[in-house]
């Protein structure tokens, strides 16, 4: 073999070694297993927060999409391949609606040990098809990643786009601009920073929006327009955690504005800034934000969790549910009910006149646990009164929790969460219901076919 032979075979097996370490091999799981998890974290009622966390955190945004033109809601969870094992894997499926089935979910990334669900993922599909999977990572010790699939509205296979620090991960594609990307460094404590692409593989450089200290951000698009909502940790302690922020771009983060219109300077340093929506902190309240959504005008509406103490268990009480409305250019606050621990996170949804909260609202078998009996309530007033109109699970052997609204979320696929033994290491299944939350099915545990039927629970 003479030398230029032998430099194109080397150049060849370099090319193929590069595109195999940029591709992941997705291989599928033989059933929907969701990632238990503790933080470790105990006092006298239990650890801070346990269980089934396949769809955790709050602040991991997208984790589901639906997609009309595919027919399908696609979405992501951490999830393992046995039920006895801490080995997080990021897994990607679909459901689809026109043959009421689901494949076998496919690992887009083996974290290699980790068991932290901090780690999972967040989803967002392109005006092309292509889905996005934005891993994320832990501080500055465990890198996070963005993928692409290598076909529109396909789970098959995917190509790694980039790594990189980002904790958190909230994508967002805006009206053709591309992404606008919201996430999370541990550069001060959790700072906030974002990002933008046009095409989700050159990006902008890191911009910081936040670093008061530490903060959990939960954002949200209505057009052009993009809101993100904030508390903050004094002094760096996420036990601390307090106060609400909220800021708005509408020019891919050109210009950063408050709820009101006022101009701002990001990165935000002071805590007592304009961006402030309510001062807990003088009020010795622990704040908890859950989701954000938006009313028939595109006012930000925002669903919180009070409380009084970081630990579980009844020092805390009471752990308020509060619905946090801008119109008539000012904040509103109404109470909507209250639950058991600081983690029992439900999504808000708001069609017209009609808002309904879905969320782990009543105690579960684990009553001190995270989670809980997943409830349903609606209000047709804008939020200033709410009455459950449902439990969407009853008699439950373990917690429900995290439950998280969908992008464009299809009747048939409304909400999306796990369940878990928030005492101790147990399996963990993924759930969803329907629109009314009259029908809920659990994703096949175990899968002996290729595309199965989810099981109908009620």
């Amino acid at each position: 073999m003479n030398e230029n032979k032998i430099l194109t075979y080397f150049l060849l097996v370099v090319l193929l070694l590069r595109i195999n370490d940029s591709i992941a091999q997705n291989p599928v799981a033989d059933g929907y297993k969701g990632i238990w998890f503790t933080l470790g974290q105990f006092s006298e009622y239990g650890d801070k927060y346990s269980g089934g966390l396949g769809t955790y955190t709050a602040d991991h945004i997208p984790i589901a999409v639906y997609s009309p033109e595919a027919g399908k809601t696609f979405f992501v969870y951490g999830g393992t391949t046995k039920a006895d094992e801490k080995h997080l894997l990021i897994m990607i499926s679909y459901y689809d609606h026109r043959t009421n089935m689901v494949p076998r979910p496919v690992i887009v990334y083996d974290k290699m040990g980790i068991d932290d669900p901090h780690d999972n993922a967040a989803l967002s599909i392109d005006n092309e098809g292509f889905i996005w999977v934005f891993i994320s990572g832990r501080g500055q010790s465990r890198p996070g990643y963005i993928f692409k699939s290598l076909a529109p509205y396909s789970i098959e296979s995917f190509e790694k786009i980039l790594e990189d620090e980002m904790t958190y991960p909230q994508p967002w594609i805006v009206n053709g601009n591309g992404f606008l990307y919201m996430f999370t460094k541990y550069t001060k404590g959790r700072e906030l920073y974002w990002s933008t692409s046009t095409d989700g593989k050159k990006w902008s450089e890191d911009h910081k929006l936040a670093g008061m200290g530490g903060h959990y951000q939960v954002s949200n698009i209505y057009g052009d327009k993009l809101v993100s909502v904030f508390n903050y940790h004094p002094g760096g302690n996420v036990d601390k955690r307090t106060n609400i922020y909220a800021v708005q771009t509408s020019d891919m983060g050109k210009t950063w504005r408050t709820i009101e219109g006022r101009v701002i300077q990001p990165p935000l340093s002071d805590p007592h800034n304009e961006a402030l929506i309510k001062d807990y902190e003088a009020e010795k309240k622990l704040v908890y934000i859950n989701d954000l959504n938006f009313d028939s005008y595109g006012n930000p509406v925002i669903l919180a969790i009070i409380s009084r103490d970081f630990r579980p268990g009844p020092a805390g009480d009471p752990r308020e549910w509060i619905v946090i409305h801008w119109k008539n250019d000012r904040w509103n606050f109404h109470k909507v009910c209250e639950s058991t621990h600081n983690y029992d996170m439900g999504s808000l949804y708001i069609e017209g006149k009609n808002w309904k909260i879905i969320g782990p609202t009543e105690p579960g078998p684990q009553k001190y646990g995270t989670g809980g009996e997943i409830t349903m309530w609606m209000s047709k007033d804008e939020g200033k009164t709410w009455t459950k109109i449902r439990n969407v699970t009853e008699e439950s052997v373990l917690n429900h929790s995290y439950v998280r609204r969908p992008v464009n979320a299809h009747k048939d696929f409304y909400a999306f969460w796990a369940d878990g033994d928030a005492d101790k290491l147990s399996e963990s299944h993924l759930y969803f219901s329907n629109k009314n939350g009259t029908k809920v099915r659990q994703l096949p545990y175990e899968m002996n076919k290729n595309f199965q039927k989810p099981i109908r629970i009620k």
